[in-house]
């Protein structure tokens, strides 16, 4: 059968790893050494997206406003650093769609707004031998929704943009699908629901892993 795509990126958070608890944890640990109010899961929820400056700002009294909000924001990455995956698991499906797109010849990345560290480390966890290419936020390179860090997952992999899928969970990866000039194919298993995402744009959606194939 003829398929209209070779190479398929990957949202992380939300998309391929739940990874909600993790980072209320180190968003509640660096608010709490700080003396600051806790958030919510569902808070959490909302703030993720945008990488975890943004996640920072929206958590921390004032935002960037706040005196205190470099310290706060450097107890958050200390100590997700060390606690990125203490209960972090891929969602149920996940690996099987994974080990069959690379079986059947799909080139295949992950693009995320997390820090590019834990990304590489989640990578490697989970997806070693089946993701060859893992790229999140790091100085000098604009994140999503800039479509920059998916030019250089496509550039890693050798592939042209013409052959590529966007899959993500948020209005975030829908604008970086759109400004990458990529289809989107957004999955409702993760942070937002079908009728946040419909409201930002999003025209296709999977309802768990092995429907993404259908698009494919």
């Amino acid at each position: 059968m003829m398929r209209k795509y070779e190479t398929v990126i990957f949202d992380l958070d939300g998309t391929l790893l739940n990874t909600l608890e993790d980072l209320a944890d180190a968003v509640n640990y660096a608010l709490r050494e700080m003396g600051m109010p806790e958030r919510t899961i569902d808070e959490v929820c909302r703030f993720v997206g945008n990488g975890v400056r943004r996640l920072m700002e929206l958590s921390v009294p004032e935002g960037f406003a706040n005196p205190w909000f470099e310290e706060t924001f450097t107890k958050f990455k200390e100590y997700y650093g060390v606690h990125c995956n203490d209960k972090t698991k891929p969602y149920d499906g996940v690996l099987q769609l994974l080990r069959e797109l690379k079986d059947e010849g799909y080139a295949l990345a992950i693009v995320s707004n997390k820090l590019d560290s834990a990304v590489k480390e989640l990578s490697e966890i989970y997806f070693e031998g089946i993701v060859p290419v893992a790229i999140g936020e790091k100085e000098g390179v604009l994140k999503k929704p800039a479509p920059d860090t998916v030019y250089k997952a496509l550039e890693e992999l050798h592939m042209p943009a013409e052959t590529a899928v966007y899959v993500g969970d948020s209005e975030v990866d829908v604008m970086t699908a759109k400004n990458a000039g990529l289809p989107c194919i957004s999955v409702l298993w993760g942070f937002r629901d079908e009728a946040f995402l419909r409201a930002h744009g999003a025209t296709q959606f999977a309802g768990v892993p092995q429907e993404v194939k259908r698009f494919l």
